[in-house]
């Protein structure tokens, strides 16, 4: 492995969000290949903490490797989702500050073996954790025309998963489809030039979300994570599509109100309290600069918000 993988999206502003003790005890829900992570500690000073966790085991062991001489850092192999095990284990009873990057990292679209690339052939895999049982071919084979139809629609906003899902049956049908590059081949086949870049990425993109429960994982750990964060604390969130960043929005926004009752109800029987302060009236966006050197950043947005 080369020691680049993923370069980070938002760092120095990621980072004035999110420190506001340098001695504090910060929840990194996606440590990767450690990206944020080396600036997260250099932020902090010898009484700071930083918790991570990731769920893919190939950035868990290599950043185990590369913080091995480093106290200062704890890394657990489970899904952010497990913020309060984790912090229960570690006795933390509120984070300084929380941070996620949702984006997959370039090592897992750029290496085959780990089966996330439509660009070269590889096992029709999609699993970021590997001891889940169902594979996205599994879903592909398997699952009736109509949910695997859904499946696009939902998670990947698909226009014409009508005309792709009824292909990948016909298909399936004579041979099961079982590499990455065998679905492309069929999406290709009947996608204009034009669009076939995008319409790849929103497939893969759905099955991969599908397989994983991307976003139901997300809902979790977004409502565990204000549930830990300190007075003042922070999250800092920073998301690569709609879907995420829809979520993310909606639970920083519901975490604001002081009631949630029907607007025809007299007087509010709720009795819910705001729990949020955002920080982002609306999300950050890469500048060009750094789209020019980070292609992949161009999508990115990143939402903050306070506890109160």
């Amino acid at each position: 492995m080369t020691e680049v993988f993923h370069k980070p999206v938002f760092l120095r502003e990621s980072l004035d969000f999110l420190i506001t003790d340098r001695s504090g005890t910060y929840f990194e829900g996606t440590l990767g290949f450690g990206g944020h992570s080396i600036e997260i500690l250099k932020a902090l000073d010898d009484k700071g903490l930083l918790i991570s966790t990731d769920v893919d085991i190939d950035a868990f062991n290599f950043s185990k490797e590369k913080f091995s001489n480093e106290k200062r850092i704890k890394l657990y192999n489970f899904n952010f989702d497990k913020i309060d095990i984790i912090a229960k284990i570690e006795n933390v009873k509120g984070f300084t500050g929380v941070f996620a990057d949702l984006g997959v990292s370039s090592f897992q679209l750029d290496n085959p073996e780990s089966g996330f690339t439509y660009r070269e052939d590889a096992k029709l895999d999609l699993r970021m954790n590997k001891e889940i049982d169902m594979t996205a071919a599994d879903v592909i084979n398997t699952f009736e025309e109509q949910d695997i139809r859904q499946i696009l629609y939902d998670f990947g906003e698909e226009n014409n998963a009508r005309k792709i899902v009824r292909r990948i049956v016909e298909k399936r049908q004579q041979k099961k489809i079982s590499t990455t590059r065998e679905l492309a081949e069929i999406i290709l086949e009947i996608t204009p030039k034009n669009f076939q870049t995008k319409t790849l990425s929103r497939v893969f993109q759905a099955l991969r979300i599908y397989v994983n429960d991307e976003l139901g994982v997300l809902k979790t750990f977004l409502t565990k994570a204000v549930d830990l964060l300190a007075h003042k604390g922070r999250i800092v969130i920073l998301t690569y599509h709609s879907l995420e960043d829809r979520i993310v929005k909606e639970v920083f926004k519901y975490e604001t109100l002081d009631c949630i009752c029907p607007k025809d109800f007299p007087i509010c029987q709720c009795d819910k309290e705001p729990r949020l302060k955002i920080i982002t009236k609306k999300p950050l966006v890469p500048s060009a600069e750094e789209v020019k050197l980070n292609f992949r950043a161009r999508s990115a947005k990143l939402r903050a918000a306070e506890r109160i």
